[in-house]
């Protein structure tokens, strides 16, 4: 393993005290010293796989020196309201992997995905059956569903946190002038029989941000910035892992192509047209709505 050379580094610094191509790795392994033993057990994996890339593709030097312009600005396009290296690391799948490794669950339990953009912790506490979308605009939507876990054991008391775009693509926050504070976003706590449902309405796919560095790339890709429909949803209970989900909608012409890679075939809701009027008259909404299924499983800690 790569750990159990640090404590030997520093009796080998120098054994290759000059570089050369076909010893550039171990021109810095010899050289590096780090009383972090994690952070030494990086550092050597990083420059290994670098270099590695670097003897297969061969640069030229004008080629090196774009992707450090790239890198540069990419920094430069950050800011305390955006972060462009996360969008570099979500197009390039890199954010949902890490996502994965760090989030392996058992067979049937919720997969989980990445955060997304625009979650607020001051979310308003809501009633099973209230409606998030406070500004009455979009076709109407209920999401309902149970809260268990691998086993299948209801789970009561589990805090159900939703957020989602509106009917335009767009979230609260990007439309502090249109849209009502906290609008389309609560906190629901699942019944004695481990259910919960809210009233909202079907949302729209969105761009990423595509104005700088990644949405370049995105461009030389020959990929489009769209992100497929979905809600947000953040599941947790005491005693069991919390999980960072979403709801993708099927139908959603963005749903086999979304540009940071978040859709995993689980989290691919089916939902259904009621055109009932006493249904929709019992869920307090105008029919037609659009009805969504969604159970979530957790596991124990």
């Amino acid at each position: 393993m790569l750990s159990e050379n640090v404590a030997h580094r520093a009796d080998t610094i120098d054994d290759t005290p000059y570089f050369t191509e076909e010893d550039s790795v171990e021109s810095f392994v010899n050289r590096l010293n780090c009383n972090d033993e994690r952070l030494a057990e990086v550092l050597e994996s990083l420059v290994k796989h670098l270099h590695a890339f670097i003897k297969d593709v061969e640069p030229t030097v004008e080629e090196w020196m774009t992707g450090i312009k790239f890198l540069t600005e990419t920094g430069q396009m950050c800011n305390e309201w955006r972060q462009e290296y996360i969008l570099l690391s979500d197009v390039l799948a890199v954010s949902m992997l890490v996502d994965a490794i760090n989030h392996r669950k058992p067979t049937g339990a919720t997969e989980s995905t990445v955060l997304g953009p625009f979650y607020l912790e001051d979310t308003p506490d809501y009633e099973n059956g209230a409606n998030i979308c406070l500004d009455g605009k979009g076709e109407p939507l209920v999401v309902s569903g149970r809260v268990s876990d691998q086993n299948g054991q209801i789970i009561e008391g589990a805090m159900i946190e939703v957020w989602q775009a509106n009917a335009e693509g767009f979230y609260d926050v990007q439309q502090p002038d249109l849209q009502p504070a906290c609008n389309l976003r609560g906190r629901f706590r699942s019944d004695s029989d481990g259910r919960y449902w809210f009233r909202s309405i079907k949302p729209r796919h969105y761009p990423i941000p595509d104005d700088g560095p990644a949405g370049r790339l995105l461009g030389l890709m020959g990929r489009h910035p769209y992100r497929p429909a979905h809600i947000h949803a953040i599941i947790s209970a005491d005693g069991y892992d919390s999980v960072t989900t979403h709801l993708y909608f099927p139908d959603c012409p963005y749903i086999n192509s979304d540009t940071v890679f978040g859709v995993k075939e689980s989290r691919i809701i089916a939902f259904d047209l009621i055109e009932d009027e006493r249904q929709a008259e019992k869920m307090g909404v105008e029919a037609p709505f659009w009805f969504m299924q969604a159970d979530f499983v957790i596991v124990r800690k």
